[in-house]
């Protein structure tokens, strides 16, 4: 996308005209809409006040489902268009989002029960226009997920759902949109609204990179900052509308929790859905779905309650494996923006989305990662009316431009391949040609090779450490101390690529580690309820 110095100099020059449309917030809902907008014709620009993905969008539970608990809830056009986009992924993205095979073990006296269960699939599968089987015997089931309990166990129903890195999935749309003519810049921070005659006219923005101020004007404005919504509403006089929900997860190196399937559960305590699924090399576990309290412009980290929850759960679902704490390699916990409506239980609100048009700012929030181009298209027909003389083409069209198959390379395996093409579009030859071939293997304990760092630190606009390792690889969720035996390595490939000094290498290298363990460690085991006393509940659901 463009290295520091040319991402400064832009910056430094959006004020220069008035853009048509402004959106701010550089997370999926914000990248499809900047990608919906540029390929309208539409002048537009997407800011960001912290990194692209920064939020909800590089946090969450990695799945690209049709949602099927949504089923159960009655929400079945909520269904239907997440399990046609999630098809749709499948075929446009191979190798960014993949296909993920479940698996829910059949006990007796638990819910939901295997006909309630099988029904809900058979119209999760009508709905994908498929046929599959679902229910397997205990002997077979136990093929597939040869770790479970298998005390009660009756037998199992597996299905298909898809996964996908979510920040890379953010990138690979933001670079279409930069492709169709459109401009995305991170680390820029709104700190005021103008309006003029009813409508948000222009932005003051602050670059925290360079510390400069300026102003951005444009046609229509676009709030598209997830949970972070309410507080650009209040700008203009909005009442607060959302519930920001937390949802935590747990990051185990695959050898100490081998999953082949992905295993669903319903939580012994309270009857939520968990996943334990196989991630990029590593295996993760989530979620939890609680209020969150604390101030949203900190970064989110799972409580000692929450990791708790999760190790019952892993314990009940695999009692053989004897998972302690300490084998966790990362945590990491995410704010998800739902709409609140007063429910008791967080878990039973919605996760549509809302666009809402209050004194010319268009707000843009809540849904669900799989159906950011609904969430865009719907923009698309608000923004008309800040528009005139403006007429969208609202028709469905594919996501991703075609780009032509990544040369044969014999380095590199048909899977690594696949992935380069799905993470990296049309750009997946560069990345092969700017590296030497010792950067064409995987980085140990992960999927990521070595040449995707050397690719992010050249063109995918790295201001900070954390953004390379968080952001456009993985590594800080993936490895141990979020990678930190591998950053010798890590700088002689990218230092001289992003052009940092040995001071400011070791300034972000210390900032990094310690924002990891701040917010990606594990909580201290002395602050961690003992989720064994429970065992009494567990036996009793």
């Amino acid at each position: 996308m463009w290295r520091e110095n040319s991402r400064d100099r832009l910056a430094a020059e959006l004020g220069a005209q008035e853009w048509d449309v402004l959106v701010i917030g550089g997370g999926i809902t914000g990248a499809g809409i900047l990608l919906e907008a540029a390929r309208q014709g539409l002048t537009t620009l997407l800011v960001e006040q912290r990194d692209f993905a920064w939020g909800t969008s590089s946090r969450s539970s990695k799945l690209v489902h049709g949602g099927l608990r949504y089923i159960k809830e009655g929400k079945l056009l909520l269904t239907r268009d997440s399990v046609r986009e999630r098809q749709n992924l499948l075929k446009e993205a191979p190798g960014l989002v993949e296909t993920q095979g479940f698996a829910f073990a059949d006990y007796q006296g638990r819910k939901p029960g295997r006909r309630l269960f099988a029904a809900g699939l058979v119209l999760y599968d009508l709905m994908a226009g498929q046929r599959s089987r679902h229910y397997h015997a205990r002997d077979d089931f136990l093929m597939l997920t040869p770790h479970i309990r298998r005390e009660q166990l009756n037998g199992g129903m597996c299905y298909a759902d898809a996964k996908t890195d979510d920040a890379r999935l953010v990138l690979r749309v933001l670079q279409e949109a930069v492709d169709a003519g459109g401009t995305a810049v991170n680390y820029l921070a709104v700190k005021q609204l103008h309006r003029v005659g009813g409508r948000v006219a222009s932005v003051a923005l602050t670059d925290s990179h360079t510390g400069e101020s300026f102003i951005v004007r444009a046609r229509a404005v676009i709030n598209a900052t997830g949970a972070w919504a309410d507080t650009l509403r209040n700008v203009t006089g909005g009442q607060p509308k959302l519930r920001p929900l937390r949802g935590s997860h747990l990051v185990l190196p695959a050898w100490r929790l081998p999953v082949a399937q992905a295993v669903s559960l319903m939580h012994p305590l309270d009857g939520r859905p968990v996943f334990v699924f196989p991630w990029e090399g590593a295996t993760l576990v989530g979620t939890t779905d609680v209020d969150h309290a604390p101030a949203l412009q900190h970064e989110a980290s799972i409580t000692p309650e929450e990791f708790s929850y999760l190790m019952m759960a892993i314990e009940f679902q695999f009692p053989e494996l004897a998972i302690r704490p300490d084998d966790v390699t990362a945590t990491y916990a995410g704010v998800r923006p739902v709409i609140d409506t007063g429910k008791a239980d967080p878990s039973r609100e919605g996760r549509d989305h809302a666009v809402w048009l209050e004194d010319g700012l268009l707000t843009v929030t809540g849904g669900k990662l799989t159906t950011f181009r609904l969430i865009a298209r719907d923009a698309m027909k608000q923004v008309k009316a800040l528009l005139p003389g403006w007429q969208p083409d609202l028709r469905l069209k594919p996501i991703f431009s075609p780009s032509p198959p990544l040369p044969r390379h014999r380095s590199l395996t048909r899977l690594q391949t696949r992935r380069l093409e799905g993470r990296y579009g049309r750009h997946a030859p560069q990345v092969v040609e700017h590296a030497p071939p010792d950067e064409l293997t995987p980085i140990p304990g992960t999927e990521t090779l070595w040449a995707e760092l050397r690719w992010a630190a050249r063109a995918e606009a790295v201001l900070h450490l954390e953004d390379l390792l968080l952001r456009r690889t993985r590594i800080g969720l993936l490895l141990r101390d979020g990678g930190a035996a591998h950053l010798s390595r890590i700088r002689r490939i990218c230092q001289p690529e992003l052009g940092w000094s040995d001071q400011r290498w070791h300034a972000e290298q210390d900032a990094y580690l310690a924002l990891w363990q701040r917010h990606y460690g594990l909580p201290p085991q002395h602050l961690l309820p003992d989720w064994r006393k429970l065992r009494p509940v567990l036996q009793a659901n």
